[in-house]
């Protein structure tokens, strides 16, 4: 990923697109051939160079040029270089060929995170664990459950990437305002069909930017999920819930001054680059409003949000990888936290079946709660205290409640779920 927002690969990119052009050009008879030919074969990128004209001319596509002229030596065959083309013909599509190499390998990443979901969602599909809400006790679930919540979030995340980076699969070759005067559209097309891309519509000098701000946005919205999960595995790691941990290597130190830490630290990593991806997307937000057919304001915003999204993404997805692929798990804790309310969460299948059976459902929960707010303050389970709660024991008998305080009444449709999802 590094290697695709390089200056040796963006200017690499650039005479691609300038190759493109000229052979078109040749082909329809706007350029001679043996130009042509001479620039494909001679015209050579030199990074450093391009730097040293940039740094006197102010203007990189103008240093491009110059610096791969000279290098074609041949002045009556480079003059053809850039013929019939603006700075942004050969930027914005240039910037498609890049994007498109950097959505493979996002799209890469994605789809071997959702590999890693499939399995680790299998392994944890019957373990189970106590469902939060509020940060409090809820019902119970199974990790698998939970990473298969991921899983199906990945696979969206999947969708809404391919679509946008569908959308910036395009080229422009129109010229200083998008109105293709001086090589036509005909030209265009087929220089984008070149270069594999679709020709965008219609355009002003560049490529407009709502389609830049859609890839950032699904670029956020994946950054958004990695957090959603990176955050949901240091809550777990907290000591007192202790029931997933990130891997933690033999020489690995937590601490300075503490021997005996063991911090989240890659998730909260994660966490921290999500809000750069996210801000990002802002800024590709605003790059939307341009003044007339164009403006500059966008480009300085693009060197940084483009290549910083994609690296910082692709770099996300491998650490989030390893973390979830090598959790450390721990199904004897979760467990013991599902044991810590003594059954508290069993409330409302207990509630369900004395509506059913007839009782008013305000009274149903009215004596519910009571056998719960019991359990909250003393030693004895839920199960004890509604046996011993009047309105519970009139219309249920002991073994109906002890049925229905089973795990198994919460976890029956697990399978279910797991084959809605194509994980069965």
């Amino acid at each position: 990923m590094g290697h695709v927002w390089s200056d040796a690969n963006k200017f690499a990119k650039w005479l691609e697109v300038e190759l493109a052009a000229t052979e078109t050009l040749a082909e329809a008879g706007y350029v001679p051939k043996d130009a042509a030919t001479a620039i494909r074969s001679r015209a050579k990128i030199d990074v450093a160079h391009i730097h040293q004209i940039e740094a006197r001319v102010k203007h990189d596509v103008i240093a491009f040029t110059m610096a791969v002229g000279e290098s074609i030596g041949d002045p009556d065959a480079a003059r053809w270089l850039h013929y019939g083309m603006t700075s942004n013909d050969v930027v914005d599509t240039a910037q498609a060929l890049q994007l498109r190499d950097a959505s493979k390998l996002i799209e890469r990443g994605l789809v071997m995170f959702g590999e890693i979901l499939d399995l680790r969602a299998h392994e944890f599909r019957k373990t189970p664990q106590i469902g939060r809400t509020h940060g409090i006790h809820a019902e119970p679930i199974t990790f698998g459950l939970k990473i298969a919540n991921w899983f199906a979030e990945n696979q969206r995340n999947i969708t809404r990437f391919r679509e946008a980076a569908a959308q910036m699969a395009v080229g422009k070759i129109s010229g200083a305002v998008g109105n293709a005067s001086h090589l036509g559209p005909e030209i265009e097309e087929r220089i984008c069909k070149r270069l594999g891309l679709i020709v965008a519509p219609v355009a002003s000098q560049v490529i407009q930017r709502d389609r830049h701000a859609q890839y950032l946005s699904a670029l956020a919205l994946i950054a958004a999920t990695l957090e959603k999960i990176a955050l949901e595995i240091r809550h777990l790691q907290r000591t007192e819930v202790r029931e997933a941990e990130e891997p933690f290597s033999g020489e690995q130190r937590g601490s300075s001054a503490m021997p005996h830490k063991r911090n989240p630290i890659t998730g909260e990593r994660l966490c921290g680059l999500a809000r750069v991806v996210r801000g990002n997307a802002v800024a590709a937000m605003e790059n939307v409003a341009l003044w007339h057919e164009r403006d500059i304001s966008h480009s300085s915003a693009e060197r940084i949000t483009m290549p910083d999204s994609c690296i910082l993404l692709d770099y996300m997805l491998s650490k989030l990888d390893s973390l979830v692929g090598r959790l450390f798990v721990y199904p004897e804790n979760m467990k013991r936290n599902l044991e810590l309310t003594k059954g508290l969460y069993f409330s409302q299948s207990i509630l369900l079946e004395l509506t059913r059976r007839g009782l008013e459902r305000k009274t149903a929960y009215e004596a519910v709660q009571r056998a719960a707010m019991a359990t909250w303050k003393g030693d004895d389970s839920l199960e004890q205290n509604l046996n011993r709660e009047p309105a519970v024991s009139a219309v249920l008998k002991p073994d109906e409640i002890s049925k229905l305080c089973s795990l198994a009444v919460h976890l029956r449709h697990v399978n279910d779920t797991f084959r809605r999802l194509g994980l069965a």
